[in-house]
């Protein structure tokens, strides 16, 4: 699988949780993490999963054409998140955040997110330690 996570924006964030709440429960999926405005400062997001963690996020109180969307890429390491990063710089898209760790998210999550020509904040993510796969 190419894609780590994906995020939509939703106008009204209870309606939306509680509807996926129940749609995915058949699947096996269900709320994996939370954070409230407390801890954003903006808007609240809700993570669904599995046993494997969220991959489907929604983000509240937003309008779909704030360009909230958002998805993540898995990369193979950290110097490939470094190469997606000036890849997608050098193409023309806008920072959003060098590559480095976001402790926030995880001890090894290793992330740099890009503004594609239309806004969208595309993300390139490797969850695994530094020396992964050195010899």
């Amino acid at each position: 699988m190419i894609l780590d996570h994906v995020s939509l924006p939703v106008s009204d964030f209870e309606k939306s949780k509680a509807f996926y709440v129940a749609a995915l429960a058949p699947l096996g999926v269900s709320i994996q993490y939370e954070e409230g405005v407390d801890a954003t400062g903006t808007t609240p997001f809700v993570g669904f999963g599995n046993e494997a963690g969220p991959a489907f996020w929604l983000g509240g109180h937003m309008k779909a054409d704030q360009h909230m969307s958002h998805v993540a890429f898995k990369a193979k390491d950290r110097p490939t998140v470094d190469a997606f990063y000036a890849a997608a710089l050098a193409a023309g898209g806008i920072d959003n955040g060098a590559p480095g760790i976001r402790g926030h998210y995880g001890e090894h999550y290793y992330a740099a997110f890009i503004l594609d020509p239309d806004g969208i904040n595309i993300e390139a993510v490797c969850h695994l330690p530094p020396d992964a796969g050195a010899s």
